[in-house]
């Protein structure tokens, strides 16, 4: 695989970014020399919602030293090196069956280069560019069908723990460490992210050492969620649109509606979004398909969630993860407002 050569060192393409660093997104020529036959770059794939940033100015909005890990029963963190998120830069879904989840795209440094503080320009693009990497993207954004015939994606969601293959126990103090150096997070919320993962490590413990009657609150994760549903979880219907204010509702109107695994009708509600009780928000789009991270397959929902304007998670409860996921809410979950 032939390497570009970068700012800094022209071996790694270490950039050494820090959040607010102004960068350029490198044309399609010098990332096409940065991929493999299968359109990645250390395993991590350069996908074809990404070429539409190609050329332009950007900010580092986090540094993705760490990710969280979706895919294994149990979860973690896991190590990244020499990556970034830029700000506003999310999957559109295009091309992968219009995908929803609107994951936040992550970029090697290789593929990006400092910028000069010169104004913003338009790109000069060749069109033959275009005719040899969007091909070659779009074929890698496949794997081989299932046995009926279902198309199966891969994406950076899918692929991510092969991108990023070592764990990162949170023992590992440095990952703390680089959140305040990188910017990512500052002091106060890095102590407690440590904390509240300490706690949540030791109830996980005392579940497996203590009897019932020795164990804080039966064991549970930090914001000591419980569902409380007997059965088949509620469901509601309000047919809310983009635009809408909604308030969240309260904490122990949304655990009448999960199960014992804190999920109603197969969504989950985490203690990130926990967080939202109480808040008002404004509806920024309907969902009803997102791709199976562990599979690479559509999940077509049959009760449409939402999504509300600036509702992600910030990893205060799990490690500082700057990640950044989209919060998916159940309608039964918010109320509207007049």
């Amino acid at each position: 695989m032939t390497q570009i050569q970068t700012d800094h060192n022209p071996v790694s393409g270490q950039l050494n970014l820090r959040v607010g660093d102004v960068v350029v997104v490198r044309g399609e020529a010098e990332i096409l020399a940065t991929l493999d036959e299968r359109g990645e770059l250390d395993n991590l794939p350069f996908m074809p919602e990404m070429l539409r940033f190609c050329g332009q100015r950007m900010t580092v909005h986090k540094v993705a030293h760490k990710v969280c890990d979706t895919i294994t029963r149990g979860g973690g963190m896991r190590r990244m090196s020499h990556a970034v998120y830029l700000s506003g830069a999310r999957c559109d879904g295009q091309a992968h069956g219009g995908c929803q989840t609107a994951c936040q795209l992550i970029w090697r440094e290789h593929w990006l280069r400092r910028a000069d503080g010169g104004a913003r320009t338009s790109p000069v693009r060749d069109p033959s560019e275009g005719r040899v990497l969007l091909p070659l993207l779009t074929s890698n954004a496949l794997r081989p069908p299932g046995p009926d015939g279902e198309k199966i994606y891969s994406c950076q969601a899918t692929e991510l723990n092969r991108a990023a293959p070592s764990c990162l126990p949170l023992r590992d103090l440095g990952q703390f460490v680089q959140d305040v150096r990188s910017g990512n997070a500052g002091v106060l919320w890095t102590a407690r992210a440590f904390l509240v993962g300490l706690f949540n490590r030791l109830q996980k413990l005392s579940t497996r050492l203590l009897p019932p009657r020795l164990q804080f609150r039966r064991g549970l994760r930090w914001r000591f969620l419980e569902g409380g549903a007997v059965g088949r979880t509620p469901t509601e219907v309000l047919d809310l649109q983009p635009g809408e204010l909604v308030r969240v509702k309260s904490r122990d109107d949304i655990l009448a509606t999960l199960d014992a695994n804190l999920l109603n009708r197969g969504m989950g509600f985490e203690e990130e979004m926990s967080r939202w009780c109480g808040r008002v928000g404004r509806v920024e789009r309907r969902v009803d398909r997102c791709l199976d991270e562990r599979t690479g397959r559509m999940l077509t929902m049959k009760n449409p969630c939402i999504v509300l304007e600036n509702s992600v998670c910030e990893g205060a409860f799990n490690a500082a993860c700057p990640r950044e996921f989209v919060h998916f809410w159940r309608e039964i979950w918010l109320e509207r407002i007049p």
